[in-house]
């Protein structure tokens, strides 16, 4: 399997998951070439174009508000000729009743300050032992996860992954914020 580097993505001033944190998350949602997955806060759509690569036979349904990065996702599906991705404009709790499917695995980049109430609305999309994985920079919004998780009885675990690396041709390191990946397990 051959992943997307972070400079091949059109990026413009939206977050995006950056390339080492991406391949370990999509590695945790344990999809397979016909997963349905779905992308809650996919910024610039990174992980939904790398799950279209990757679930070339399945179905990828990525959910963004901010306009700007709507327009990002666009453009990366056209650079990317990703025909296996459908984007649903809005915050995650006012379309979640326009999302009628059952998916494999769920992925959540970003949740507007509302985890506790997105994860208990889209774990009811979720297939039994489906997994869904979760990144954070803050410890709020982990520890809120881990509670919730654990309220719901998903088998959790969770890493912190800090990552630094050279700049340009220098040694030089640089280190990107320390990401908190949560994987969990639906009973």
């Amino acid at each position: 399997m051959i992943y997307i580097k972070d400079d091949e993505f059109i990026r413009g001033n939206c977050p995006m998951t950056k390339e080492e944190v991406r391949v370990l998350s999509i590695s945790k949602l344990g999809v397979k070439d016909n997963s349905r997955v779905l992308d809650i806060g996919a910024g610039t759509g990174s992980v939904s174009i790398q799950l279209a690569k990757i679930c070339t036979e399945g179905q990828i349904i990525a959910v963004e508000k901010d306009e700007e990065a709507l327009q990002i996702i666009e453009q990366n599906r056209k650079k990317f000729n990703i025909d296996n991705l459908t984007v649903v404009k809005g915050e995650a709790l006012e379309v979640e009743n326009n999302i009628n499917f059952c998916f494999d695995a769920v992925f959540v980049g970003g949740s507007g300050g509302n985890i506790e109430d997105i994860i208990r609305a889209y774990s009811l999309k979720l297939k039994s032992h489906g997994n869904m994985v979760l990144n954070f920079i803050t410890l709020n919004n982990l520890y809120k996860t881990l509670n919730t998780l654990k309220d719901m009885n998903y088998e959790v675990e969770c890493m912190q992954v800090s990552i630094n690396k050279t700049r340009k041709n220098s040694y030089m390191m640089t280190s990107n914020n320390s990401i908190f990946i949560v994987t969990a397990i639906k009973p």
